[in-house]
């Protein structure tokens, strides 16, 4: 289990607009690509593949566009004084792997345990969207998931627990299908209370032990 003040995850800012390619120098080097394969990227069936390809990076990668923490911006503080922990399980995502871009495709668990504010909980899932959407490690993906939380929110602690597949190893490699890769970050009361860990990796249904670790 990390703590993500000690994890040195690249924190470099995505690139501006000015800095990043034009779309049609990303279109030819699709076709550039389609040619090292092995193929024709004139014939028929790939003729639109380069704007097809570059569209659908707009998608893949959307989360550049994003600054996770304003999503935590508006929280609300009239809540009767609830200071139990606030759980939200199975978030989907896809991503993908910044060493081979293949999909990484899973599931998020967060949690935290609040001070004073909480926050809408479709806000926790779009923090894991705009991270998701970008090239990335699922180490580091996870800590930074835990550290937006805890820097913007200042609870009592943040807890991450990330379940996924990844096709770099499954569809290249070493081909084995049917592994899941389980990650996770504890802050605060999470890390330093094994009875508050134990009862988030009830709630959530305690994939490490799911999968046999």
């Amino acid at each position: 289990m990390s703590d993500a003040s000690k994890i040195n995850f690249d924190v470099r800012k995505p690139l501006s607009l000015a800095a990043r390619p034009s779309r049609l120098e990303a279109e030819d080097a699709v076709r550039l690509l389609l040619r090292w394969a092995g193929d024709d990227p004139t014939r028929e069936g790939l003729r639109d593949t380069p704007q097809r390809v570059a569209r659908a990076y707009e998608d893949w990668f959307c989360g550049y566009r994003d600054d996770p923490e304003e999503f935590l911006l508006r929280t609300f503080e009239e809540v009767e004084g609830y200071d139990d922990m606030v759980v939200l399980r199975d978030i989907r995502f896809e991503s993908h792997c910044e060493h081979h871009l293949a999909p990484i495709i899973g599931r998020a668990h967060v949690g935290y345990l609040p001070a004073n504010k909480v926050v809408g909980i479709s806000k926790l899932a779009r923090v894991v969207e705009a991270y998701a959407r970008r090239l990335q490690v699922q180490e580091k993906m996870n800590a930074q998931i835990a550290s937006c939380i805890q820097r913007v929110l200042e609870p009592k602690g943040v807890a991450v627990v990330i379940e996924s597949a990844h096709q770099c190893m499954t569809t290249r490699g070493v081909h084995k299908q049917g592994v899941t890769m389980v990650t996770s970050t504890m802050l605060g009361e999470f890390r330093q209370n094994p009875l508050t860990r134990r009862e988030f990796l009830s709630v959530i249904g305690n994939p490490a032990a799911r999968n046999g670790d």
